[in-house]
């Protein structure tokens, strides 16, 4: 548990030294510690030492892990990374605080069908995720529609949007995807942008992510 301590602290001072070296576009980013497939034992390491911002990829591994957590400490903002299917909606808005994800008008009238039926007292938040690779296999908003959508979420739908995200294809420089990203979110009139990962986290810094998802750098390689 040492090493996960050790970890934290050492990710919390690069992100200092690069908010403090790209200080004329930094934004002060927050850390979301991705904690998905570890243990609340190892998650309650980093809770120990006053972080409380999560993100969990899979609905149903939130689902198992995080009702006791959040009961314990009442303060964490927990983040849904992975897409959201139409049959896990109920319990995503149940357990998460923020969802990143929203790709598509389907899941749009679903989770605010969801929203009126149940009337959450919590505020949730959305990102739209966007798929600045214009990748076949992975989900988002085309980066020409991203504008038209993002007006119709939030004019016509009254869904509460307040960010866009991405994750660039692995064999892009990430820096070309997080200046388009922070473009986008510049022209929607939106004001935060979730992007940048254990491996590249200081390149979303310097272009103004206002999340960063980081994992592996605090937690250790991922067993599956």
């Amino acid at each position: 548990m040492s090493d996960i301590i050790q970890n934290y602290n050492s990710i919390i001072n690069q992100i200092k030294f690069y908010k403090k070296k790209f200080s004329k576009t930094s934004k002060n980013p927050k850390l979301i510690v991705v904690s998905k497939t570890f243990s609340n034992e190892k998650i309650e390491v980093i809770i120990n030492k006053g972080h409380r911002i999560f993100g969990e990829n899979r609905v149903q591994e939130a689902i198992e892990k995080w009702p006791e957590l959040k009961s314990q400490y009442n303060d964490i903002e927990l983040h849904l990374l992975g897409g959201l299917q139409s049959n896990k909606i109920k319990q995503a808005l149940e357990i998460f605080d923020v969802i990143q994800t929203i790709d598509r008008e389907k899941i749009v009238l679903k989770v605010l069908k969801h929203l009126e039926k149940t009337k959450y007292k919590k505020k949730h938040r959305f990102f739209v995720q966007i798929n600045t690779g214009d990748e076949s296999q992975k989900n988002g908003i085309q980066i020409n529609e991203t504008k038209d959508f993002v007006k119709w979420c939030l004019f016509d739908q009254r869904l509460n949007v307040t960010g866009l995200m991405c994750i660039p294809p692995a064999n892009d420089l990430s820096s070309i995807h997080f200046n388009l990203l922070s473009d986008l979110c510049e022209k929607c009139n939106l004001k935060e942008t979730s992007m940048g990962m254990t491996n590249d986290f200081k390149e979303a810094i310097q272009f103004g992510a206002t999340y960063l998802r980081i994992g592996t750098g605090v937690f250790g390689a991922r067993k599956n």
